[in-house]
C-alpha cells in the first residue's frame, strides 16, 4: 500500500464520494450539455444496480415538455434529475433556471431513499449553477404550478 503523502495519482472515470457511490463522469458531461448547450430539455440519472455509481439513464432533446420528463420518473424508485425550466418573468419575457430534482417516492425501498439522500449533496457539487433544488416524494411535489412557485421565490 501507499502511504497518504504518496505523490501517485490515480486516474479514474468517476469520483467516489463520501457514501462510497461516485459520479461518473457522463454524469458532469450531460449536465454541461444541459447547461451551455441547452442540447437537453432534462436529463435523468440512476444508481447502478450494484449501487456503486450515479449513470445517465435518459436524456431529452429540447422539444420535451415537463409533462414528458415527470411521466419518466419511476412510481418505485429513485432518481436524480436536471431539467432546464423556462417560464415568463412577470411581463419580461422567457427565463430559464435548471432544477435539480430528487425523486424520492413513498413508495421506494428505505435503502434506495438513504442512498440517494446521503449522496445528493455529493452529486449536486458536481452540477455547478444549478437555480432551484426540488425535493419530491409525490407527483403533487413535481406539479407544473409548485415547482413554477419555487422558482419564482
Amino acid at each position: 500500500t501507499l502511504p497518504l503523502s504518496s505523490p501517485h495519482i490515480f486516474a479514474s472515470s468517476s469520483h467516489t464520494m463520501a457514501s462510497g457511490v461516485a459520479v461518473t463522469d457522463d454524469v458532469v458531461e450531460a449536465y454541461q450539455a444541459l447547461k451551455l448547450g441547452h442540447t437537453f430539455r432534462y436529463v435523468i440519472f440512476r444508481l447502478t444496480d450494484d449501487l456503486t455509481e450515479v449513470v445517465v439513464e435518459k436524456k431529452a432533446g429540447p422539444e420535451a415538455t415537463y409533462n414528458d420528463f415527470t411521466a419518466e420518473l419511476p412510481a418505485n424508485d429513485c432518481r436524480y434529475a436536471i431539467f432546464d425550466f423556462a417560464y415568463d418573468h412577470k411581463g419580461e419575457g422567457t427565463r430559464n433556471k435548471i432544477l435539480f430534482v430528487v425523486w424520492a417516492p413513498d413508495s421506494a425501498k428505505i435503502k434506495a431513499k438513504m442512498l440517494y439522500a446521503s449522496t445528493k449533496d455529493a452529486v449536486r457539487k458536481k452540477l455547478v449553477g444549478i437555480g432551484v433544488e426540488i425535493q419530491a416524494t409525490d407527483v403533487d411535489e413535481i406539479d407544473h404550478d409548485v415547482v413554477l412557485e419555487r422558482v419564482l421565490r
